[in-house]
């Protein structure tokens, strides 16, 4: 009891200290703090151990007679203050660190997961990532995994591809890059690779030291944009990860939240996982456009209506819906090991207020947000309407978001709503009961973001 009463001063005099900010400050809290913790840990396994002796053997021990019931309960009550007094302190010394990054600080490593699906606006989100320059940024790395591993839909092999996703994903994060390398075809050799996915869309992989003398005669189909640069040297590429303050990565190949409690478990991550979510029905209106091989039976049924939908199309629809529900609700129950490394994001109120909703991420991940984060969100969420292509990452984002609900036909909005109903009622987006309703825009079709999204 004396330890527990002792703890608060203690701490305030430790608080005093790091008001230096000293480039030591982050390293001191964690040193202090772990000795403290050591010396509870211990005490607390001490006292364990004399509660799992028999009332006889402790009343023998201390020469008295045996009196099991008022103390064993009387130890187990000091037990519980004791352990929350420890649970405490391992709380203010997370907002510690947490207040010392905001300050200027770069505070602890972290490991940013932003977890969407495609036409969720989940490239454009990332960006907010990439543009940071402490950060080592992976655009869809999982792609390659995807093309290699062949996995069918549903039941024990859908529990397979989540389970490979993960341990690659963990690899990823701690930067071991060349678990990429059995996946990469054809396989690099040398480490060295001309087919990296979408390597324009990462910085760290287009810059200094990693971006090196391009080479002739190397074609590489997912080139640097603006620099020429030579194969990938993977190497080099897992260097300046870890060369980076913090690391963050983007999938839309992840659906089950639930199969990433290990990454957030271990010990040598600090996850934190954004996931983003859309309207279904501006997503299904953004993959006919940009997946349009794919969607011909929607479009054929739309515009002819001759033959009703497969059920299979709006099983696989319903099940991805589904599937995004249930890791929403598995992160807002707020579990233990999710517990502040979980924040749910609309894309609709990015694409309205893009700077706030960045401050908003970065504050969750602990991170500080650059003037450069701040200047890219300027120019391209204000680009002029002919400069928007389906793949790219400028938009007119105001005006952008809702332009859905004007070429969508209401008989595809109104499937959508038939079988995502759940998922939008849990975030917030509205039925439209007619076409009329679906094409006017001062009928909002979006609610109030709510403040337990932030967790």
């Amino acid at each position: 009891m004396e330890l527990r009463r002792a703890l608060p001063q203690d701490f305030r005099e430790l608080l005093h200290c790091l008001k230096m900010r000293s480039k030591y400050a982050v390293l001191l809290v964690f040193v202090v703090g772990l000795v403290i913790i050591e010396k509870e840990n211990n005490f607390i396994s001490r006292v364990s151990d004399k509660l799992k002796q028999s009332p006889q053997a402790l009343a023998e021990a201390n020469g008295t007679e045996a009196s099991p019931a008022p103390a064993e309960n009387g130890s187990l009550a000091s037990l519980r203050e004791l352990d929350a007094a420890f649970s405490q302190l391992r709380s203010h010394l997370r907002n510690v660190t947490l207040q010392l990054a905001v300050d200027g600080d770069p505070g602890p490593r972290r490991h940013v997961l932003l977890m969407a699906t495609t036409r969720t606006g989940s490239s454009f989100v990332g960006e907010f990532f990439n543009q940071q320059g402490s950060i080592f940024y992976l655009f869809e790395p999982l792609w390659h995994i995807e093309r290699t591993v062949t996995f069918e839909p549903g039941g024990a092999n859908a529990v397979g591809s989540a389970l490979v996703y993960r341990d690659v994903l963990k690899q990823l994060l701690l930067c071991d890059l060349y678990i990429l390398e059995s996946f990469i075809s054809p396989a690099p050799e040398g480490h060295l690779t001309p087919f990296m996915f979408r390597r324009g869309s990462s910085r760290s992989l287009c810059e200094e030291p990693v971006c090196t003398p391009s080479a002739k005669k190397v074609f590489e189909k997912y080139h640097c944009k603006n620099r020429r640069c030579g194969p990938l040297n993977i190497t080099l590429a897992a260097e300046a990860c870890r060369n980076k303050r913090h690391v963050a990565l983007k999938t839309v190949r992840i659906r089950q939240l639930e199969f990433l409690q290990p990454l957030v478990e271990d010990p040598r991550l600090d996850v934190r996982i954004i996931q983003l979510v859309r309207d279904p029905r501006a997503v299904l209106a953004s993959r006919m456009v940009a997946f349009s091989g794919k969607y011909e039976t929607w479009k054929k049924w739309a515009s002819e209506g001759e033959a009703p939908l497969r059920e299979e199309e709006v099983q696989r629809l319903r099940g991805n819906c589904e599937s995004i529900r249930l890791s929403a609700e598995l992160g807002l129950r707020r579990p233990g090991w999710l517990r502040g490394r979980y924040m749910l994001v609309r894309y609709e109120d990015v694409a309205r207020a893009p700077l706030q909703k960045a401050e908003e991420m970065y504050r969750f991940a602990g991170l500080p947000l650059t003037p450069q984060v701040e200047e890219w969100i300027g120019k391209n969420t204000q680009a002029p309407r002919d400069a928007s292509g389906v793949y790219s990452t400028r938009k007119n984002s105001s005006e952008q978001f809702e332009k859905w609900r004007f070429s969508i036909p209401f008989k595809l909005a109104q499937v959508v709503q038939d079988a995502c109903a759940p998922a939008m009622r849990l975030f917030g987006y509205k039925l439209a009961s007619s076409p009329a309703a679906l094409a006017n825009r001062s009928f909002s079709l979006l609610e109030e973001a709510q403040p337990s999204w932030v967790t």
